[in-house]
């Protein structure tokens, strides 16, 4: 979607949509449930759970922290990080919004 055309749907639309782009990869998935898994991490112990190199590693958390998923805390050289709550409740509440369409449909 061009930068042009957001201005056209309301925020909530344009949050949601940065949350589940970042989300649509497979790596992105996979570090959301590591750190669901463990809490809190560093940067390394992603490395050494994905089969990816740590500069593609850097770059899925950066996308992750820019779409308000994690966040990270600086603690020496390395960054710990952890899921954001508040991204996670938008997706709860969009998705119990379709689940209460699907319980109350009558057609189809």
């Amino acid at each position: 979607m061009g930068i042009s055309k957001t201005e056209n749907f309301s925020d909530a639309q344009n949050n949601l949509a940065v949350i589940l782009k970042a989300l649509a990869h497979p790596a992105r998935i996979a570090i959301v449930e590591y750190l669901l898994e463990v809490n809190t991490c560093i940067c390394g112990d992603i490395v050494e759970k994905l089969p990816l190199a740590q500069p593609t590693i850097s770059q899925h958390l950066k996308e992750l922290k820019n779409a308000g998923i994690i966040k990270g805390n600086i603690e020496g050289n390395s960054i710990c990080y952890c899921l954001d709550e508040k991204a996670f409740q938008l997706l709860k509440q969009y998705f119990d919004k379709i689940t209460t369409y699907f319980q109350n449909k009558n057609c189809c």
